[in-house]
């Protein structure tokens, strides 16, 4: 994603966050933890440059001791909470770390990854519990907050992108399941969201968007 924002957008300054920090990135952040995210604003805000972009691209689906729920009695508290730590939570509160950097008169874009299993309209075979739950929490809150800012920052735009199945190692133990023509190697995938990108406006701001555009279901 980085490296298709630099091609596409020359003119940026982009800096890259995550957990592993520097030098596999700029700035270490670390979502789950309000000190980290209190720190993200307080180096961007070193740089003096104007923050124009805020891509947040973290998911959590599976790990060691996480899976997708197939039936009920799989849920536990443990791994709800889990699955709502990073996609749902991290999200609204990552904005909530960088919004001190807002102007009204600059134009700014968060956007962040969802996913249409988040779909409420669109889910028809159940399962995976937590991931779809967390994933339609973070779909109304980011809702919510793109409500707020249109009036606040009336230049900003809030999105939540479908990226379409990636060939990552979040999707990978799924591959079965999806057919070749429907599994986009990463490379296409940021193309398709820096396509997206691009194209919004104030105006979409709070939708809910598949890479090709379409809009999905609440």
């Amino acid at each position: 994603m980085s490296s298709t924002l630099r091609r596409r957008c020359p003119d940026l300054t982009l800096l890259t966050a995550g957990r592993s920090g520097p030098p596999l990135q700029d700035l270490r952040l670390d979502l789950e933890d309000d000190d980290s995210l209190d720190a993200l604003a307080s180096q961007l805000a070193e740089t003096e440059l104007p923050l124009r972009l805020v891509f947040n691209c973290s998911g959590r689906l599976h790990g060691p001791d996480l899976a997708p729920e197939k039936r009920l009695r799989q849920v536990e508290r443990r791994q709800l909470s889990e699955q709502f730590g990073i996609n749902a939570i991290a999200p609204v509160l990552l904005a909530k770390a960088v919004e001190p950097l807002l102007r009204r008169a600059q134009p700014f874009h968060f956007a962040s990854l969802s996913a249409r299993v988040g779909s409420i309209t669109d889910n028809r075979s159940g399962g995976w519990y937590g991931y779809r739950a967390a994933k339609a929490a973070q779909n109304q809150l980011l809702r919510c907050l793109s409500i707020e800012w249109s009036r606040r920052w009336p230049r900003a735009t809030v999105s939540l992108f479908h990226p379409g199945t990636t060939d990552t190692d979040l999707s990978r133990p799924f591959h079965g399941f999806v057919p070749p023509e429907q599994l986009f190697p990463p490379q296409r995938s940021a193309d398709h969201l820096v396509d997206l990108l691009l194209q919004q406006t104030p105006e979409q701001s709070g939708q809910f968007l598949a890479w090709d555009g379409q809009v999905i279901p609440w």
